[in-house]
């Protein structure tokens, strides 16, 4: 049994690495022998499917309302865990080292986005 599945009540955001999380999805994956359906195209289509899975559950939600109870709360964890599973066992798939790119995407994003010319505004800057 893996580490971080036989410790995971004592793991947090913390004391987990991408490429434990990595792991664990891809010896779940293995133990079933699915290597074979997780193609690049069957794990952004279900990326996709639980996004809007997840979704859901602020569907129909009043404006402004953020009340979430803790059923709710659970429910929308498990979604965004589904969503997670499936992008980082199509980085596995796909061989992303998912730290630097989202390192390097977020120095993209400071330069597209600069604080001057966004701060306090969902508005994106004019070219």
């Amino acid at each position: 049994m893996h580490q971080l599945q036989k410790d995971s009540n004592r793991q947090s955001d913390e004391t987990t690495s991408v490429s434990e999380l990595k792991e664990l999805v891809s010896e779940f994956v293995s133990e079933r022998n699915w290597e074979k359906f997780h193609t690049p195209r069957n794990l952004a289509v279900s990326v996709t499917l639980e996004a809007a899975e997840l979704l859901e559950h602020f569907q129909w939600a009043p404006p402004g309302d953020e009340a979430i109870d803790s059923h709710r709360h659970q429910l929308i964890s498990e979604e965004l865990s589904d969503v997670m599973a499936y992008l980082l066992s199509l980085a596995n798939v796909l061989k992303i080292d998912v730290a630097s790119s989202m390192r390097a995407k977020m120095q993209k994003n400071r330069k597209k986005y600069p604080v001057e010319a966004t701060l306090g505004t969902w508005k994106k800057p004019t070219e």
